[in-house]
């Protein structure tokens, strides 16, 4: 297998293409990276701990929101700040050593 998969390869690579990571091939920083993966880890965690308390609905309401902005904080949207995302996980009873291990856990 790992010969037709060189072979594969050798074949990709004749015609101009390369591998590599998603970082790698749309030029972020590792602090960029970085900041990207701990948004995906606190929208993964408020999904969870969501799911099991309230309605979008619900959420949005506690903390001054929409629902549409709670939906696209849970799918990890780019345009949802890291506030948003802190604010909801603590209105959803998430201490802030929970809020940081979320954060810790993301990035392994």
């Amino acid at each position: 297998m790992n010969i037709k998969k060189s072979g594969v390869e050798k074949r990709v690579r004749a015609l101009g293409w390369k591998d590599g990571t998603v970082a790698e091939f749309l030029g972020l920083t590792p602090e960029e990276s970085a900041l990207i993966e701990i948004k995906l880890a606190l929208s993964r965690r408020l999904r969870e701990r969501r799911r099991k308390r309230m309605t979008q609905a619900q959420l949005a309401k506690k903390i001054q929101s929409s629902q549409s902005r709670i939906a696209k904080a849970e799918t990890g949207d780019g345009s949802v700040s890291i506030e948003l995302l802190v604010r909801a996980m603590l209105a959803t009873g998430a201490s802030p050593k929970e809020i940081g291990k979320a954060i810790a856990d993301g990035q392994g």
